[in-house]
C-alpha cells in the first residue's frame, strides 16, 4: 500500500493509543473505519495500521497512520474533520494520547500523556544537536568512571559494549534527556513553528561552546 512515488525519509507517522472497554470495541472499530476514509481524503496520506490489545486483558488499542510529509500530517491533524471525529470518538474510548513522529528522537522531545498532541517534533537538526549534548558527557563519565573502578575491563568488546549501551541509554532516557529539553524547551519549539534565526544562532553557539568545554575537561582528566 506504500506508495512508490513517496520518500520514506520525509515520512511522517501518527501514533493514535487508547483504552477502549471490551464491550465498546466493536463500536471503537467502527468508528476508527470512518476516522481513516476521512483521512484518505487529505493529501499526503499513505495508510493506518490498527493494532487491537495484545492479549484479552490488555484494552489499550495503537492506530498508526502514515502521511508522505510532517506538512502533510500537519494539515490533518489540525483540521476540523479530524477534532470533530475525535471528540465523537470520545465516547468510545476513555482515554487517549497523539504522538507525532518525524525522525525516531520524539520519545525524548514530548512527556505528554493522555493528551492530543497536535504539533509535530522539533526540527531534526535541534534534536540531534540536543542529544548529542546529552550523550557525550554521559558516555564520557561512564568510560571514566567504569575505567578507574576497573569496571568490566576484563570482558570481550561485545559484552562490554552492550551493557555499556544499555546503561547510558537507560540513564539518558530517565534522567539526562529530560533535563536536556526542559533545559532548552523554549527552542524545541515544533518545525511548523519555528523559533527566530537569531535564537537558533545563540543556543546552537551555547551548545557548541558547552561540547568545547566539557571536550576540554574530560581531556584534562584523562
Amino acid at each position: 500500500m506504500l506508495s512508490l512515488q513517496s520518500n520514506p525519509s520525509h515520512h511522517a507517522s501518527l501514533i493514535f493509543e487508547s483504552i477502549v472497554p471490551k464491550d465498546k470495541a466493536a463500536a471503537f472499530q467502527s468508528w476508527h473505519s470512518r476516522l481513516r476514509r476521512t483521512a484518505r481524503q487529505f493529501r499526503g496520506y499513505i495508510r493506518t495500521d490498527l493494532c487491537p490489545p495484545v492479549n484479552a486483558h490488555q484494552l489499550k488499542w495503537y492506530s498508526i497512520m502514515h502521511f508522505e510529509s510532517p506538512q502533510q500530517l500537519q494539515e490533518w491533524l489540525k483540521s476540523d474533520t479530524r477534532e470533530a471525529l475525535l471528540l465523537e470518538g470520545q465516547q468510545f474510548f476513555e482515554t487517549y494520547q497523539f504522538k507525532s513522529f518525524e525522525t525516531g528522537l520524539e520519545g525524548w522531545f514530548s512527556r505528554q500523556k493522555n493528551s492530543d498532541q497536535v504539533g509535530l517534533g522539533a526540527p531534526a537538526w535541534k534534536q540531534n544537536l540536543a542529544v548529542i549534548l546529552g550523550l557525550y558527557p554521559t558516555v564520557m563519565v561512564q568510560t571514566l568512571l567504569f575505567a578507574k573502578l576497573g569496571i568490566m575491563q576484563d570482558w570481550s568488546l561485545a559484552s562490554a559494549m552492550l551493557v555499556n549501551n544499555v546503561i547510558s541509554s537507560s540513564i539518558l532516557t530517565w534522567t539526562v534527556m529530560p533535563f536536556v529539553t526542559k533545559t532548552i524547551q523554549f527552542w524545541l519549539q515544533p518545525a511548523p513553528q519555528p523559533t527566530s534565526s537569531r535564537s537558533d544562532l545563540m543556543v546552537t553557539g551555547a551548545i557548541t561552546l558547552s561540547l568545547i568545554v566539557m571536550m576540554m575537561v574530560f581531556n584534562q582528566i584523562q
